[in-house]
């Protein structure tokens, strides 16, 4: 029998290289794709595909909102796609869910893809759905919150208090950290990093900025529900309309 899989990414040029990889094996019949948690659900549940490549990061609704809404019992094969995240990578290999780190070699890929079809070809449900809870369990209960940062810069490592950090910025598969003027690049989502930050001290106010909430001096009320936040060392941060609640919840006095 030949395997159908679905590909589940928001990222077009992802879903491209994942199916040049998937379409490279004579063991696959059909490859369907989804753009989104939503279209990824609605997937599993009609085309009921044998495996799925599942993004771990996709807008509204993530990876592991897509195996909350099928329900891991009823849940297809799954090779976890991640482009960082130290903590899910963890979380993944201590319950022995096949991952796949973006970027996704050639090689890589083929070790977790032999991994899922050897399974397949001897289930094991109940050993999947509990592998699966475990994950689940796992990236439910990160560990403690993030006191430092280290960088690394050539042969040396800078550490950084967090309470040091004005506000931080997404830049591609990295975060920057502005401290003052200086600028230190770290490797890790912004939505994992938001979950290891304090929500007393960090707010997120937008896709792409979480500002340090004792480094800021004003805020300006735009249209739409949008502001711009300006911090003490002078930066002035906009904040996105869909956070718009939060920064209204900052601005809204305790009593």
């Amino acid at each position: 029998m030949r395997l159908k899989v679905l590909i589940a990414d928001d990222e077009p040029l992802a879903r491209q290289g994942l199916k040049l990889l998937v379409s490279g094996d004579a063991r696959v019949g059909s490859i369907g794709e989804a753009r989104n948690g939503r279209e990824a659900v609605a997937a599993i549940r009609d085309q009921q595909p044998d495996l799925v490549l599942l993004d771990v990061q996709m807008p509204r609704m993530d990876g592991f909102g897509v195996v909350q809404a099928v329900g891991v019992d009823r849940m297809p094969s799954v090779i976890f796609v991640t482009a960082h995240d130290q903590y899910a990578v963890r979380a993944f290999e201590i319950s022995a869910v096949d991952y796949l780190l973006k970027p996704v070699t050639v090689e890589r890929f083929q070790t977790a893809f032999a991994r899922a079809t050897s399974r397949l070809q001897a289930p094991a449900a109940d050993d999947s759905a509990r592998q699966m809870i475990t994950m689940l369990d796992a990236m439910a209960h990160p560990p403690r919150r993030l006191s430092r940062f280290a960088i690394r810069s050539a042969e040396r490592t800078i550490f950084v208090p967090v309470q040091a950090v004005d506000w931080i910025e997404a830049s591609q598969n990295y975060v920057c950290l502005h401290v003052g003027e200086a600028r230190h690049l770290v490797h890790v989502s912004m939505n994992s990093l938001e979950a290891a930050l304090d929500p007393d001290c960090f707010l997120r106010v937008h896709r792409s900025h979480i500002v340090n909430l004792a480094r800021i001096r004003q805020v300006w009320s735009l249209v739409r529900g949008q502001h711009v936040i300006e911090l003490a060392s002078g930066a002035r941060v906009p904040s996105g309309r869909t956070y718009g609640d939060r920064v209204r919840d900052l601005l809204a006095n305790p009593f």
